[in-house]
This record gives structure tokens, C-alpha cells and sequence, in this order.
């Protein structure tokens, strides 16, 4: 079976490369090196590789022949620059998704799977956030994130492309972004703290995020592969409990220093997370509390 992974040379992209590769797929991998969050590119050398834009319907339409799953990871994936050129992330997004799932349904790929996020919620939701709440999208990204489930959901129903969309809360572990003022905050705070820095808190720090280790997301995609029912859905992808912004930083260093906070972000996130267990069997293994104290 032959899988194409977007964004497979970033973060999460990588990873689920690597796994795929380990359990025995082909896997097509393309990625455009456009995100800017991150230092570093990981193209994996067993895939068949191919620096791309998916915004490029001509371009990507060559690589699709014998394509049986896509994994949609590729996105203009921050908050804040996002509001800063909403132009270039809803283009980057909405238009992406787009081509992959037109493509997907023009090839009679078997599955379709979407990376989203937990953004989605935004303020109205109560906690924890349940997928029957309704989606209240605050910024660009999330806005458009919001758009490809729905746009998921109709290909699903309407021409019978098997879809699964993902929000994954706060994902951080191997070769999490580390660039620039708006890279994720473990990474960020890891940084600065390695280079003996003082780490930075946007706002008070009360504000509470449920933090996903990455291999916890590559298995909850690994194993939508072996679904049977419940596409066109959405589904979290959580560890189910929550700290403050405070409480992770005083896991990594007392030398904190806090700095204005940002438009666009909510207070609290919390995953309920029964619906995909309930279908698969998954489970999250690792707390970001284990994995700040081992290192």
C-alpha cells in the first residue's frame, strides 16, 4: 500500500513518515520547506520524495498515480502569523485541502486523512471540549482548519471519499519546531532555556493547554488505516488532562519572565477524547509531565 504524507519533511509529517516506513508502507512524501517555524527539514530517504507545493494542482496531480491513503498534514500551521497575512493562510490552507481531496476523489484513493485542530473550539466551547460542540473558529487558521473538516465531510458524503479529520491539542516532542517568537511553547521553552535564556510566558500564564505527545498522534493515524466506520467524522486527539502555561515552565526552569498577551488565543483546552478511543482502541501513553522530568 503506497501512503502520501503533506508535510511529510515537518514535524508531525516526519514522524508519521518514519512510522509508516517501519511498519512496512510506501510512502510518498511531499513537502515545499515553506514553514518557517523550523530550523531544519527531516526528508527520509526510504520515502519517494518531492518538494512541492499542494497549491499546485498540475504539480501534484503527477505523483498521485497508485496512491491508496493520504495523510494531510501540510498547513500554515501557527496562530499568530496567520492573523498577521490571513491572505497567505487561507489560501494556504482552504486551496491545499482542497487539491488533495479533489485529487483523492479523482484517484479512488481509499482513505483521506486530515490533520486539524483543536482551535476549532475556540471560546464558546465548554470544558472539556466534546466534537458535539459547536466549532467557533477565532483567527485565519483556524477559520480555514475549520473549512477542510467541513470540506472532509462533504467529499465523504458526497462522492464517497473515505475521510477521518483529527484536532490534535498542542502536539510537541521530536523535532518540534524551535524558530522564532511564535514557535509552539515546549520547544520554545526548551530553547531558551538550553541557551540559558529566560523563558518567556505570553500573558499571565494561567491560561491551561493539553499538551499530546507526537507519537500519540502518529498512532491515532496509524490505526485510522484500519477503520471501518465512522469517516466523514471528526474526532480529538488529546491527552485528556490539562496544565497552565505557569506549571510547564516551572517544570523547565524559575527563570521565567512574561511578556504581552496575544490576540486570537483562548484560555483553556481539555480533550474528551472517548469518541476515538470508543472506535479504535487508542490511548495516549505519554504526559508532558514524564517527558519534561526524563528528559
Amino acid at each position: 500500500m503506497n501512503c502520501l504524507v503533506t508535510g511529510g519533511a515537518g514535524f508531525i509529517g516526519s514522524n508519521l513518515v518514519d512510522r509508516l516506513l517501519e511498519l512496512g508502507y510506501k510512502v510518498t512524501c511531499v513537502d515545499n520547506e515553506s514553514a518557517e517555524c523550523h530550523d531544519q527539514f527531516y526528508w527520509n530517504e526510504g520515502a519517494s520524495n518531492y518538494k512541492l507545493d499542494i497549491c499546485n494542482y498540475d504539480e501534484i496531480e503527477l505523483i498521485f498515480k497508485d496512491i491508496d491513503y493520504v495523510f494531510h498534514v501540510a498547513s500554515d500551521a501557527r496562530i499568530q502569523p496567520a492573523i498577521l497575512n490571513p491572505k497567505k493562510s487561507i489560501e494556504n490552507n482552504v486551496l491545499g485541502t482542497l487539491n488533495m481531496l479533489e485529487l483523492s476523489r479523482k484517484y479512488n484513493v481509499k482513505r483521506f486523512i486530515y490533520s486539524s485542530t483543536s482551535s476549532a473550539y475556540g471560546k464558546k466551547s465548554l470544558i472539556p471540549n466534546i466534537e458535539t460542540q459547536p466549532s467557533d473558529p477565532l483567527t485565519p487558521y483556524s477559520t480555514a482548519k475549520v473549512f477542510g473538516e467541513n470540506l472532509c465531510r462533504v467529499y465523504n458524503n458526497l462522492y464517497g471519499v473515505e475521510t477521518v479529520s483529527f484536532r490534535y491539542f498542542n502536539v510537541y516532542g521530536n523535532r518540534q519546531p524551535l524558530k522564532g517568537q511564535y514557535a509552539p511553547v515546549i520547544g520554545l521553552f526548551q530553547k531558551q532555556n538550553n541557551n540559558s535564556e529566560a523563558l518567556t510566558i505570553v500573558g499571565d500564564g494561567t491560561q491551561r493547554r493539553d499538551f499530546t505527545h507526537v507519537s500519540d498522534v502518529i498512532e491515532a493515524n496509524i490505526l485510522a488505516l484500519s477503520m471501518t466506520s465512522g469517516f466523514g467524522e471528526v474526532y480529538n486527539i488529546g491527552y485528556g488532562r490539562n496544565y497552565s502555561i505557569l506549571e510547564i515552565a516551572n517544570m523547565i526552569s524559575d527563570n521565567i519572565v512574561f511578556i504581552p498577551p496575544r490576540q486570537g488565543e483562548v484560555n483553556e483546552t481539555l480533550s474528551y477524547t472517548e469518541k476515538y478511543r470508543i472506535k479504535t482502541g487508542w490511548t495516549p501513553k505519554i504526559s508532558i509531565a514524564d517527558w519534561i522530568k526524563n528528559g
